[in-house]
């Protein structure tokens, strides 16, 4: 068997030769930065492609869940649109008892989906929660809510509508100091 001698040529084994050939033939490297510059191009590309897909997908996911959220409060409302028609055709006499009981029912399905009413009656004036329509003279403290013409209504922590109410300006003894 030969062994091959440690000669200068056979020292560098393949290490520096690649590197030689690269850096005396410019039209290689050339090549290789290009495909390079291809494989990341194509790894960018693919990577975009993917990202708009996803972007795609939770676009449908979002607005499937918002449909099927809509659909389950639409069947609770149409409970209450039937107990309407019963009423409807219900004699006087009990006229009142069901559109008592449906307003229940309307209330309880609303609490069901986080929608509750806001409580304005006697209580402080309150901007974020409350829009007064008028201001009238009373025994009650001034700034003090004593009528509620329209209810408000609050969605978990949202206000979702305000409460249309009158406002206490005192009476006319305390305004006339």
């Amino acid at each position: 068997m030969v062994e091959a001698e440690n000669t200068p040529e056979n020292a560098d084994t393949g290490v520096s030769e690649p590197q030689e050939d690269l850096l005396s033939d410019p039209q290689s490297l050339l090549d290789e930065q290009k495909k390079a510059f291809a494989d990341l191009n194509d790894q960018y590309l693919r990577l975009a492609a993917d990202f708009d897909n996803f972007r795609k997908r939770t676009a449908r996911e979002r607005e499937s869940i918002t449909t099927r959220a809509n659909e389950r409060f639409a069947v609770d409302i149409l409970e209450v649109v039937d107990n309407f028609e019963r009423a409807i055709k219900s004699d006087e006499a009990h006229l009142r008892e069901g559109i008592v009981q449906i307003q229940q029912l309307l209330a309880a399905q609303l609490q069901r989906h986080g929608i509750v009413p806001i409580e304005s009656l006697r209580k402080p004036f309150n901007p974020q929660e409350h829009e007064a329509i008028a201001h009238v003279l009373s025994d009650e403290t001034a700034g003090t809510v004593i009528d509620e013409v329209s209810r408000g209504y609050r969605m978990h922590d949202k206000i979702i509508r305000h409460a249309k109410v009158a406002v206490s300006k005192g009476n006319e003894k305390n305004t006339e100091v």
